[in-house]
């Protein structure tokens, strides 16, 4: 979304396949949907080194595990390379930026910047790290728009934001259905989805998100919030002992991915 203006969008991570696969998938979507926002395709750049990524940003945007102390080490090594203006967003869906931003020297440019997976999702959560300046998240809440984005400001700090707080219950509780050995993922999906008439289910949209990274999720929220189902969170970690993580291992609640 944000290479739809033009601009140059640099990707960085450790895995080289890693790499290569985001920079196909853009490469692949990336004109049709700047052709539908009014735009033109920037240039994706891949990176092995945070070092080449930031500099000369304007913004960078932490996408790792949800692992706390490894978000620390990255913000540390952000706030060390990035320009000092630069915006320093996490993607965290799950962890506040005031637990990140003690790794900083210049929180007033910290927030967190949740997406849910775009283009298909457009939806993006701001939300300060409880010293972000204002001025900061009211540009954002201008700017985003331009590249397509539906911004939303998290008007007070929150474990889980706005959406993944209704989310978390409705996915604990659909694991806890099936824990309790009362349905199949299958049939929870589908009546969720005649219910509802929605397009997303709760066992596909767990697949497509990553088993490890739910479960992940699932035991920050026990921790912070201590109302998650130990049951869920069994069913969840036996899938991912077993490999089974979703689509990106061809296997996770659905076997049918190719």
């Amino acid at each position: 979304m944000l290479a739809t203006r033009g601009g140059e969008v640099r990707i960085c991570s450790r895995s080289a396949r890693g790499r290569e696969a985001a920079k196909s998938f853009i490469e692949e979507n990336l004109a049709a949907i700047a052709q539908r926002l009014g735009g033109s395709p920037g240039h994706i750049v891949v990176c092995d080194s945070i070092e080449a990524a930031v500099e000369n940003v304007g913004l960078t945007i932490e996408a790792v595990p949800e692992q706390l102390a490894l978000k620390r080490e990255i913000f540390r090594t952000l706030d060390l390379l990035a320009p000092t203006d630069a915006v320093l967003g996490s993607n965290s869906s799950s962890y506040p930026t005031s637990q990140i931003v003690e790794a900083v020297t210049r929180p007033e440019r910290v927030l967190n910047m949740h997406f849910y997976m775009p283009p298909l999702q457009s939806a993006v959560e701001l939300m300060s790290c409880g010293a972000t300046k204002p001025e900061l998240i009211a540009a954002l809440m201008d700017i985003l728009p331009q590249f397509g984005l539906e911004p939303y400001h998290v008007q007070r700090e929150s474990v889980g934001f706005i959406f993944n707080r209704i989310w978390a219950a409705i996915k604990r509780e659909s694991l806890t259905v099936v824990a309790d050995g009362i349905a199949t993922p299958d049939d929870v999906d589908r009546i969720f989805q005649s219910v509802l008439r929605a397009g997303e289910a709760p066992f596909r949209l767990m697949d497509k998100v990553g088993l490890d990274v739910v479960l992940d999720i699932e035991e920050h929220y026990a921790a912070t919030k201590g109302h998650s189902s130990e049951g869920a969170r069994a069913l969840l970690r036996r899938f991912v002992e077993e490999g089974r993580l979703g689509q990106k291992t061809g296997r996770g609640f659905y076997e049918d991915y190719s």
